[in-house]
């Protein structure tokens, strides 16, 4: 197990990581080990786990019909420490702040610490309708949560003085604004927040153009971000995905590459394409000088196998 902070790896080389989500609730995770098994044949950095907030669902009898909230994908920690298990490599969980008082996350941190988690990733979590009505739990922005991390790294602990912990904190970023943020001025500032609170790192939301990631690192080393910035990419191999995409991440896809995978004929031609316009991201991404790539899998392991194929050589 490498036990490196996310900050240490990308001062060794440049870094691939990858991102997965949890099995949905009483779903087998053997899909997960078959995805993971072959991106193992790489020099994978890490695994970044996603977790989800509660929702709200509705369950029918016979008799009626009952209001209830779960989480759809649990199992973040328990995956966190599988992983770390079969495969001795760095796991970074999310940390989600929507639906959790600040006691059950100081509980959560302190299990991830003696897990030996030395990397975590915070994010506030999307305030759907679907939690709407369930208790949003203590943080209104994640940069409460970084700096109760922080805290706990100095061994303040909620209610008494402990033993420190060492997280390296990471943060979201968004090269195109939060879809909340009435523009990247305003959402900038509120990184630069959560950076000055003391987040060690950002990974980007997926972007599909490098002038993009280009831009938003100049911007944020112009107002004083100085920490490593990892861009975000997610391959996309369909055209039904050009499309569902920027209406889930709210991101913009370049018009070259729709009007490339829209041309094609077949499933396997959108896939080539899909293949080629990623791997001419990454390049273009370390010609920028991005300290490596963050690989959004979705659960899924053909498509990142062969981007990490045809990229692995730039990024030693």
């Amino acid at each position: 197990m490498g036990k490196l902070k996310v900050t240490e790896m990308v001062k060794e080389r440049r870094i691939i990581s990858i991102e997965i989500i949890p099995p949905k609730r009483g779903e087998d995770v053997e899909n997960i080990y078959r995805t993971l098994d072959k991106l193992m044949n790489y020099d994978i950095s890490f695994i970044s786990i996603t977790r989800h907030p509660v929702e709200v669902d509705y369950i029918e009898y016979e008799d009626k019909i009952v209001k209830v909230h779960k989480v759809k994908r649990p199992g973040t920690l328990g995956l966190t420490a599988a992983l770390m298990n079969r495969y001795r490599i760095d796991v970074v969980p999310h940390l989600i702040c929507v639906g959790m008082s600040k006691f059950e996350m100081e509980d959560m941190l302190i299990d991830l610490d003696i897990m030996w988690v030395d990397n975590v990733f915070v994010i506030r979590g999307e305030t759907a309708s679907s939690v709407e009505n369930y208790n949003k739990g203590d943080y209104k922005y994640a940069v409460e949560l970084v700096r109760q991390i922080k805290d706990l790294n100095m061994g303040k602990y909620l209610y008494t003085a402990a033993k420190p912990t060492n997280f390296c904190v990471g943060v979201a970023g968004y090269p195109e604004k939060h879809y909340e943020s009435p523009n990247l001025e305003t959402d900038l500032k509120f990184l630069k927040q959560k950076v000055d609170a003391g987040a060690d790192y950002i990974i980007t939301q997926m972007v599909f153009d490098a002038q993009v990631y280009k831009d938003f690192v100049e911007r944020c080393r112009t107002i004083g971000i100085n920490v490593p910035i990892i861009p975000g990419v997610k391959p996309v191999v369909s055209k039904s995905s050009v499309f569902n995409i920027p209406k889930k991440f709210f991101v913009t896809i370049p018009q070259r590459f729709v009007e490339a995978i829209d041309s094609a004929k077949t499933k396997e031609e959108e896939f080539n394409v899909g293949i080629r316009f990623t791997v001419e991201l990454v390049e273009k991404l370390i010609e920028y000088g991005a300290p490596g790539i963050h690989i959004f899998t979705m659960g899924r392991g053909e498509e990142s196998c062969e981007v990490i194929k045809h990229t692995q050589s730039i990024l030693k």
